[in-house]
């Protein structure tokens, strides 16, 4: 094991002869997906795009909890275009990666933190584990499942989660064939690197990164993360920010009060 680089957002470790880059958010428990957290993951990946012995990436969380979502601070109105440019970038990182990128999911995987595991390749979740997109609850949108949920998590599951903010259990996305369950007597790590050294290690990585990028160009989703995720972040900025109930929700979550709608 070598352990890359250490900073106070992320953790770097490379596995498995170096083949696996293991990326661990580091700010438990909530992992907060905030400005520093981005930049820091988005420089990682960055700089192990062109690794052409790379074979997959892992990412984590810290301290029993995968994230509890984006900065709720940085969606004031004031700060919020320049978050969700930061936040989009990285999803569209994520989504165009040249190699599978698998998101290991313990504990609460919510909002941003969700719609970031949305676009990696490969998931797993240990029993217990629960995802949503809350952001409804806030008067506000995700807008990475409603570009892309409909794909991912099929259209009437989508729907059901960005309108109501409802958790998704670990069982019952892995019955929905959105990701494998593991098992909890064993490290959840441990697990993942049994199945990269059954699945994945065997193959040539040349061949691996032109199958990635293959799937997802034929599948659409290259185009739904560029022309998609762009609609709707600037649905979100013309009419949410200009609204007074987007901007009550995320003034109340924060003041830790009751919101009040009118709704407009």
């Amino acid at each position: 094991m070598n352990t890359m680089a250490e900073n106070p957002c992320v953790v770097a470790t490379r596995l498995e002869g170096g083949a696996v880059l293991d990326l661990r958010l580091n700010r438990p428990k909530a992992n907060i997906l905030d400005a520093a957290m981005m930049t820091a993951l988005a420089a990682e990946l960055t700089a192990a795009t062109d690794d052409k012995a790379l074979k997959l990436v892992v990412i984590r969380g810290t301290g029993g909890h995968f994230s509890f979502g984006a900065s709720v601070e940085e969606h004031r109105k004031e700060q919020a275009p320049a978050m969700l440019a930061g936040f989009h970038a990285l999803i569209r990182q994520v989504g165009h990666f040249p190699v599978p990128i698998a998101a290991l999911i313990e504990g609460q995987c919510l909002g941003g933190a969700f719609e970031l595991v949305l676009v990696c390749h490969l998931l797993f979740a240990t029993p217990g584990a629960q995802l949503a997109c809350p952001e409804i609850r806030l008067g506000v949108l995700p807008p990475v499942p409603a570009a892309v949920g409909a794909q991912r998590l099929g259209g009437a599951l989508a729907e059901r989660l960005l309108l109501t903010g409802a958790s998704l259990s670990a069982a019952e996305a892995e019955q929905r064939g959105l990701l494998t369950l593991l098992e909890l007597a064993t490290p959840a790590l441990d697990q993942v690197l049994v199945w990269y050294r059954k699945n994945l290690e065997p193959l040539s990585a040349f061949a691996l990164r032109q199958g990635t990028v293959a799937i997802r160009q034929g599948s659409g989703l290259f185009a739904a993360l560029d022309r998609g995720l762009a609609d709707a972040e600037a649905l979100y900025l013309r009419e949410i920010l200009a609204s007074h109930d987007g901007n009550e929700g995320i003034d109340a979550f924060l003041a830790r009060r009751p919101a009040k709608w009118v709704n407009a």
